[in-house]
């Protein structure tokens, strides 16, 4: 099936198959006018890439305690609220994971407006894209909850929850293992299936009537895109408090604490 044209995606091509041609080919990939070597998807997250990084040279250039301006203050209340997000579902230990978080937000909620601009697509509206987003939320916060709880005690968590009898192993292992797997499922079709669905309406009503039956669309855009980024941002946050999270362990050992001082007298008695 050929991809749909953009100018943008044709420019991009027609600068990089040159060079990286020949490199593709050695691995059967041959590039026509149907197939460009380089899909629009990413040429879109690569132009993401581009203003995300040009949005940061620019904002730090114009840092300023005394006098911030407008797209100063914008960002450190958006950093402030995920923050808050992130410390609130992860309490003294959030702020860590700002960093990959905002800017998976960022990214997505950028990527989701994109559609919205004539001439770009997108990126979000392709499996590829928010599977990758998925699966990398899903080895974060695995990576994160062995580096919080080592890795045999996070893996006792796939074979016996918390509170639940050992003799459940053979019953909870498939289920929590199936659990973990669904998510990159859950998460990425979510995102993929409500933004190519907005703008798959959006070029049907465009047929029929240009410029004013897609605008009702477009404006509803604005509200889902941004719902969308902050419903994917909360899951990703609510997976990686669950994996780091030690209050069971630390309860566990402050038992065994509490237990050893209270035999610690009797002993003591004992050997008076």
């Amino acid at each position: 099936m050929p991809h749909p044209k953009y100018l943008i995606v044709d420019w991009v091509n027609a600068a990089l198959t040159p060079i990286l041609g020949p490199l593709f080919e050695r691995f059967g990939v041959h590039a026509s006018p149907d197939h460009p070597l380089i899909p629009p998807h990413i040429v879109m997250t690569m132009l993401i890439v581009a203003v995300v990084a040009a949005l940061g040279f620019l904002v730090r250039s114009r840092l300023s305690v005394e006098n911030p301006g407008k797209l100063q203050i914008l960002m450190e209340d958006a950093v402030s609220a995920m923050n808050g997000i992130l410390n609130e579902w992860i309490p003294g230990k959030g702020s860590r994971f700002l960093p990959f978080i905002f800017t998976l937000g960022i990214f997505i909620l950028m990527g989701n407006y994109f559609g919205l601009v004539p001439g770009l697509m997108a990126p979000t509206s392709n499996l590829n894209v928010t599977a990758g987003c998925a699966l990398s939320v899903w080895v974060y916060y695995h990576y994160h909850g062995i580096r919080a709880q080592g890795i045999v005690s996070y893996l006792k968590h796939f074979a016996v929850p918390p509170g639940a009898p050992w003799q459940l192993f053979p019953v909870m292992l498939p289920i929590e293992v199936i659990s973990h797997l669904s998510r990159v499922m859950s998460l990425s079709l979510r995102l993929f299936g409500n933004i190519f669905g907005e703008e798959l309406v959006i070029a049907i009503l465009f047929l029929l009537v240009p410029l004013l039956l897609p605008l009702p669309i477009m404006m509803l855009g604005l509200v889902t895109g941004g719902l969308q980024a902050f419903i994917f941002v909360l899951l990703s946050t609510i997976y990686l408090a669950g994996a780091v999270a030690t209050e069971h362990h630390d309860e566990h050992e402050h038992a065994k604490h509490d237990d050893h001082v209270k035999v610690a007298p009797g002993h003591a008695a004992a050997a008076a």
